[in-house]
């Protein structure tokens, strides 16, 4: 793991991590908008510690991990892009402190939504995966997207992001095992829908395992779309009949002009980045992803009545 001597070490404190607390992990940049929520959120659903990788934040994110108590703290200047989107640096954290651990490794525009999560915790969760010999948890990314153009969906830091971006597509996933990795792909939402309904192979993956009882053999080969060994990747498959979740991505705020002119002029965010000219001129045009089949959010069960979330086995 080479990679883990690109990573600084800027608050340390992994001494704080109990032997069953559930752990997050997470490489951001420049998301001291987002991140207030995205740490309330996954407190509040029962994640005991967080270990951030800060990819050269400018914008005060790193002042603001700093001083929050349950966060441990790494930096690096180099590529996002090159360390596989990040996977390398939270691959070594992983390796080093998540071994036996429930870990959740996520972005910070994101908010896992469980089933019953009004009622349960992430650590009830656990408990029936555990019962059940499961070490996985897979979730649909699901974007979220305001019904007026982009750059008015104001955002007030700290609320949930559903309160600036209420709705969502409840149609028009497309999902198709994939041999290789014994996966189920799942692609559709208002970016196929919008921008690449010609280039529909273009379009971003939405299937996510972004929970999994951590051993040091296990890997993501691609993201958290999909993990090593392949016997990992059972979160979709309905034979099992195992409850999933979603992550609402919370990538058209407000600020996502700004963020789309950084990473088109970075491009650190995409295997081929040339394919994504395109996208990028067409999110700059400030367009409005609404439409009259737009979903408001209601919450989990309006997710599992959309058939996006399931419970599964667990009633």
């Amino acid at each position: 793991m080479l990679k883990r001597r690109e990573l600084t070490s800027v608050v340390d404190r992994t001494q704080n991590i109990q032997s069953d607390d559930i752990l997050c992990f997470a490489t951001v940049r420049n998301e001291s908008v987002r991140l207030p929520y995205f740490l309330k959120h996954h407190r509040a659903l029962g994640v005991s510690h967080f270990l951030i990788v800060d990819n050269a934040s400018d914008d005060g994110t790193t002042g603001y991990l700093k001083s929050q108590n349950d966060v441990s703290l790494w930096a690096t200047p180099k590529s996002y892009r090159a360390s596989r989107f990040g996977m390398d640096w939270l691959t070594w954290l992983q390796m080093r402190y998540g071994r036996g651990h429930w870990c959740a490794t996520l972005d910070a525009d994101e908010a896992l939504i469980i089933p019953h999560h009004d009622s349960r915790s992430l650590r009830d969760l656990t408990d029936w995966l555990d019962a059940r010999g499961v070490r996985v948890f897979s979730a649909l990314m699901l974007d979220l997207y305001p019904k007026t153009r982009l750059s008015e969906a104001k955002y007030t830091v700290g609320t949930p992001f559903t309160d600036a971006l209420g709705y969502y597509d409840a149609q028009g996933y497309d999902w198709e095992l994939q041999p290789k990795y014994r996966n189920i792909s799942i692609r559709g939402g208002p970016r196929k829908r919008q921008f690449f309904k010609d280039a529909p192979e273009l379009a971003p993956h939405m299937h996510k395992t972004p929970l999994i009882k951590w051993n040091w053999r296990y890997v993501y080969a691609s993201s958290t779309h999909v993990v090593l060994p392949t016997r990992l990747n059972i979160g979709f498959d309905a034979r099992h009949n195992l409850p999933t979740g979603v992550l609402l991505h919370a990538k058209f705020l407000d600020e996502a002009l700004r963020q789309s002119t950084a990473e088109a002029v970075r491009k650190e965010h995409f295997t081929h980045p040339q394919d994504y000219n395109t996208y990028y001129d067409q999110i700059l045009s400030d367009p409005v992803l609404w439409n009259d089949t737009s979903q408001p959010y209601s919450g989990w069960r309006g997710l599992e009545e959309s058939g996006l979330l399931a419970r599964g086995d667990w009633e």
